[in-house]
């Protein structure tokens, strides 16, 4: 088994990008299906990263089916510490303009639909999601961002909504009004279940509109979101590229031990099916004397 100790959850043309070789690609058997594709691990900047197309190749999977459990315990699997995610929003405020970059610190959960938490069946836990993302990961990506002069947002709330359709109107102007600074589809459950992993978890956005309140901007539509997307790639690889050479050896956040006090379930009563799926997260906590 490798151990490779980042990974880049994003679109699937990020490990086709100049000077990365593949070297390996993974398909792991969970206890919660299978993951969204196989895992490619790429040698960057002399480092293993590992890969994984969120929707799939080709882009098969809507936001709600994004098998995310699978995915982020195939990544714990793996020996992944820290997640880069990649993503595509929409912008909630003037001043974040399409094709700008932003590194959020906190989330509004709008979703409906998806299975939130490793928790449950036999076994409960409750770990700290006060601030959502790792804040020593953000800011070596804010750093790296600005370092390379693109225009980067930081301090901003992603507002994560269920998807596939965006935003009415009215609901574009809610979020602005509650603080939104950006609007997306896949930051959750991902954010969540990866803190329950203890594994860090930054996001690096990449605004694609206005959404639909910017009364004086065409409405949002794919073609408007697949043109920027484009536009993005571009920059997308040159910072992955310089991040990956700035990451720390080791990490010295609270991410890695945000379930030490979760489990609130005496360990003797915890179904052993429990056990055996959740032990490549908690073990260390069950056998602790």
């Amino acid at each position: 088994m490798v151990d490779v100790k980042t990974a880049i959850i994003g679109g699937t043309g990020l490990y086709s990008m100049d000077d990365i070789t593949i070297i390996d690609s993974i398909g792991l058997k969970t206890p919660f299906g299978d993951t969204s594709d196989s895992i490619k691990i790429a040698r960057v900047q002399n480092r293993d990263i590992a890969f994984l197309p969120r929707h799939g190749v080709g882009h098969r999977l809507l936001p709600s089916e994004i098998p995310v459990k699978a995915n982020i315990w195939a990544l714990k699997k793996l020996g992944v510490e820290r997640i880069i995610s990649i993503s595509a929003v929409g912008s909630l405020k003037e001043e974040i303009r399409p094709r700008d970059i932003i590194i959020p610190d906190q989330i509004i959960d709008r979703t409906k639909l998806r299975a939130n938490t490793y928790f449950g069946n036999g076994i409960v836990g409750h770990v700290s999601f006060a601030d959502p993302f790792c804040e020593e990961l953000s800011e070596v990506l804010y750093g790296t961002v600005q370092s390379l002069k693109y225009r980067v947002h930081r301090d901003e709330t992603y507002v994560c909504m269920e998807g596939p359709l965006f935003s009415t109107r009215a609901e574009s102007n809610m979020y602005r009004s509650w603080g939104g600074g950006i609007i997306g589809m896949t930051a959750l459950p991902e954010a969540k279940l990866a803190r329950e992993a203890e594994i860090c978890y930054s996001i690096m956005a990449f605004s694609t509109d206005y959404d639909c309140w910017k009364n004086d901007e065409e409405d949002v539509t794919i073609e408007i979101v697949i043109e920027n997307l484009k536009a993005n790639s571009e920059a997308a690889e040159i910072i992955i590229k310089n991040i990956i050479k700035k990451l720390p050896q080791h990490r010295t956040c609270q991410c890695m031990q945000a379930a030490k006090y979760a489990i609130i379930t005496d360990k003797n009563l915890i179904p052993e099916s429990a056990k055996k799926d959740l032990s490549i997260f908690y073990d260390k906590y069950w056998h602790k004397e």
